[in-house]
């Protein structure tokens, strides 16, 4: 049986973060945001007290892209998720299992953030952190690592949020889970990005050597086919062969403008060092106009979601519709990608392929990367968007001492290059050291560095305020 616990103490915290670069996507630039912080005390039933951490960034204009609200209002609502999952599991008397314990709180969770007018994606993120740290105890609490743990399925995941599913299927899947060693890097380049040249897209000391590449569109078909085609002529002169995948982040109002895309990728010989390339194409329509719009023809291009997987029954959904992935982000629910890994190959199995990605809006160095890395390396995810390092410089604005115990302790994942940064070899991360016992690291922020989660405002409804 699952070890069974109960939380006794969830601590917020952030930290600023300065970039090195403006990161523009979708319509909004990102020159700096908070990264939170959780620090979880547990108790296991029979083995006493263990803490856990978790981190992420608080991302603007991601998890909510209405365009009514500022950038600082999505970020609050973030802050809101943050605490009232903390009031939710600090509820929650009794002894469960970690799963169980998540899946007891994710439907109030998602109720209670609608009432102030958060949607479920941005709802999730609050339990997604809270659950990520009560894994990091529970498994330093039994001595285990990430990957033995889940092989073993510590955290006791079953196929009550996911009733498509039988229990045996998800727990089989996670004893047949062999670690990656190496998981590619996938270079993001940004809206601002430059593309020719030195510090272009075919620079290595921009790319880090990345054999694959994620490229950002902007929702205009001409433009993005202009700037691609550009893109393509850069990549065309690696001295390798490369990869390549396509974001639009919602930008593409419906489907006839994607339509005028493909054809593009479809027909323009100009696009051939792209379109030839092409893994997939990621959420290109916003997250309504998804649910709605079924793919038709255009579903042999390969497309998957994102921003539209904002509940359990999202995949199947997108399956139906013609979609054949569903992105891993550990700021989406750690559960939830096990879960859509668990149905990726069960479906693959009667013949179709269908899959998961490794995205990364908000993985920066130390806690946050090795946690989404370890997870992708669990599920299969062979290549993964790595932005943090890019877009941050190394550690950014974290004290040296941290840094360097990151350092100190994960020795195949970074490196001190003027200062402590991630290590990528030959275009890959190495899994190696994400094997002590506890979530993926052997090291917790100095918590006496961090400053409190700011107490944000929640919104009042209109109809709610009559």
């Amino acid at each position: 049986m699952p070890p069974r616990l109960v939380v006794r103490d969830i601590a917020l915290f952030e930290r600023p973060v300065s970039f090195a670069r403006p990161f523009r996507f979708g319509a909004v630039v990102v020159n700096a945001t908070p990264q939170a912080f959780v620090r979880v005390e547990i108790e296991v039933e029979g083995k006493g007290r263990a803490l856990g951490a978790s981190a992420e960034f608080l991302v603007p204009k991601w998890f909510d892209k209405r365009p009514e609200l500022t950038p600082d209002e999505t970020v609050q609502e973030l802050r809101r998720s943050l605490l009232i999952a903390r009031e939710f599991y600090l509820a929650h008397s009794g002894f469960d299992t970690a799963f169980g314990l998540h899946a007891a709180c994710i439907g109030a969770q998602v109720a209670a953030c609608a009432r102030e007018d958060i949607p479920p994606l941005a709802a999730a993120y609050g339990p997604a952190e809270i659950d990520k740290a009560i894994l990091d105890a529970l498994l330093r609490s039994v001595g285990v690592n990430f990957f033995d743990g889940m092989a073993q399925n510590v955290a006791g995941i079953d196929a009550r949020l996911s009733p498509d599913l039988a229990d045996g299927e998800i727990a089989a899947f996670l004893a047949g889970r062999k670690r990656l060693e190496r998981v590619a890097i996938r270079h993001t380049v940004g809206l601002d990005d430059k593309i020719e040249g030195e510090g272009g897209v075919a620079d290595a000391r921009e790319n880090a050597g990345a054999r694959y590449f994620k490229l950002k569109l902007n929702g205009d078909p001409e433009h993005d086919a202009a700037r691609l085609i550009r893109i393509g002529n850069e990549l065309a002169t690696l001295p390798y062969d490369y990869k390549v995948t396509l974001d639009a982040n919602e930008q593409y109002a419906d489907l006839a403008a994607l339509a005028t895309l493909v054809d593009r990728l479809d027909r323009d010989c100009a696009m051939q060092p792209i379109a030839a390339k092409l893994l997939y194409i990621e959420q290109p329509m916003p997250r309504d106009i998804t649910k709605a719009s079924p793919l038709g023809a255009l579903a042999k291009g390969g497309f998957i979601i994102d921003e539209a997987d904002d509940s359990y029954d999202a995949f199947p959904a997108a399956r139906a519709l013609g979609y054949r992935g569903i992105s891993s982000k550990s700021c989406k629910g750690l559960y939830k990608s096990i879960v859509n890994a668990t149905r990726a190959a069960k479906w693959s199995a009667d013949g179709d392929a269908f899959f998961v990605s490794g995205e990364d809006l908000t993985c920066q160095a130390g806690l946050a990367v090795q946690q989404d890395l370890a997870l992708g390396a669990l599920i299969g995810v062979t290549h993964a968007e790595r932005n943090g390092h890019h877009y941050v410089d190394g550690f950014a604005e974290t004290p040296t001492a941290e840094a360097e115990a990151f350092l100190s302790a994960h020795p195949d994942l970074y490196v001190r290059d003027r200062k402590v940064r991630l290590a990528i070899h030959d275009g890959d991360l190495m899994t190696g050291s994400l094997t002590t016992p506890g979530f993926a690291t052997s090291v917790h922020p100095d918590w006496s560095t961090l400053s409190p989660l700011a107490r944000p405002i929640a919104r009042i409804l209109q109809e709610q305020a009559l």
